[in-house]
């Protein structure tokens, strides 16, 4: 397999479809040495069945466990970390994480549990999980979805699961984009397995899944994620990270010149496009916000929306770490505590923010 190939299998059994899309790429031969430490990395931000569109199916990375033991290979980890807000132990039990390591014997690393170490990333020093170090070859697996902040997110931010809680804030605070950029210049992503089966075009978290019942594999992140931008109608240039670490030199951004190969009985559907936030996001004014806090507010107000109520808010809602220490109208999260109207939380949940925002809506539509 070349670094520029980009396979495509589509169907319903997932675990066979993943076996046979990593004997077409020939992924054995790529690892080679069977005492070689693999790190597996699936997207469990949150614990949420994988139907919901928002994390890693367990049967792709079933297949993946299969596939590795069946050649010998035993010195296998999954490694994941939730986002901020979520606990890491609730998505392992939900997304059946449990159940797979307790089945294949491979033990699962909780990130948000995991000690740090300090890097300098090609100029910016960042925070990793130390157990990235432990590992020679990492298999990627994430969900092909849209992101309310970046759009896209797929191989390249699917790193964020292995730095911890507190540098997550921290990435928000400096513009998210960079930072993903500078993360993949330091760990290295040796096989993608992009789960494209049911992945929500717009919440990270799920909600709206879009039943396309793929799989994709590469080894090239960055063209990875530049063909996910293809796929979902963006250009390139539209999710800076993607640029930017091909700057940095993780990997090409040039589609062009990727080599797409359909496994037999395969075909190049193509994705609908969808853009439910791009009304919603009007009606916010954010500044740093982590990708919990924010991804939990705009499908509230999306629920707010579906019930004629979302053009009846008067008011910008503030939202993230830029509003520390300031005073406004109306804010979710603690970083709003000093505004008129707030919801604290780090973060609250969609249920809550929806039920704030409700009342918030019915006292001033009374009071007008």
């Amino acid at each position: 397999m070349e670094k520029n190939d980009i396979y495509i299998t589509c169907g319903k059994e997932y675990k066979e479809m993943t076996k046979e899309l990593l004997r077409e790429c020939g992924l054995e031969g790529l690892i080679g040495d069977r005492k070689t430490r693999i790190g597996i990395k699936p997207n469990l931000v949150a614990p949420t069945a994988a139907c919901y569109g928002g994390t890693t199916h367990p049967e792709v990375v079933a297949g993946i466990l299969e596939y590795l033991q069946e050649h010998g290979f035993d010195h296998m980890v999954m490694m994941e970390g939730s986002w901020v807000g979520d606990r890491t132990s609730e998505a392992y039990e939900v997304c059946g994480y449990r159940k797979l390591s307790e089945k294949y014997g491979v033990p699962f690393i909780d990130t948000q549990k995991e000690r740090s170490v300090a890097r300098n990333l090609k100029g910016m020093e960042l925070h990793l999980c130390a157990c990235v170090e432990d590992v020679d070859f990492l298999i990627n697996v994430p969900v092909l979805k849209g992101h309310c902040q970046t759009k896209i997110t797929c191989a390249l931010k699917n790193m964020k699961g292995l730095i911890p809680n507190s540098e997550k804030r921290r990435f928000h605070s400096l513009g998210l984009h960079k930072p993903i950029a500078h993360l993949n210049a330091g760990i290295r992503q040796d096989f993608i397995v992009a789960d494209n089966i049911c992945g929500d075009l717009d919440f990270e978290d799920g909600g709206h899944p879009v039943e396309m019942n793929r799989i994709l594999a590469g080894r090239d992140p960055v063209l990875i994620d530049a063909y996910v931008c293809h796929m979902m109608h963006y250009q390139v240039y539209e999710v800076p990270y993607v640029t930017m670490a091909e700057a940095l030199g993780v990997g090409c951004g040039d589609i062009s010149k990727a080599n797409i190969r359909m496994c037999s009985g395969s075909e190049n559907i193509q994705m609908p496009k969808s853009r439910r936030i791009v009304e919603l996001r009007d009606a916010v004014e954010e500044v740093e916000s982590c990708s919990a806090c924010y991804g939990y507010l705009i499908p509230a107000l999306d629920m707010l929306r579906e019930e004629g109520l979302f053009e009846k808010l008067d008011q910008k809602i503030c939202i993230g770490q830029g509003f520390r220490g300031k005073t406004g109208e109306l804010g979710i999260g603690h970083c709003t505590r000093n505004f008129r109207r707030h919801l604290d939380g780090c973060p609250p949940t969609e249920q809550q923010i929806y039920d704030f925002l409700k009342e918030y809506i019915g006292e001033n539509t009374w009071e007008s």
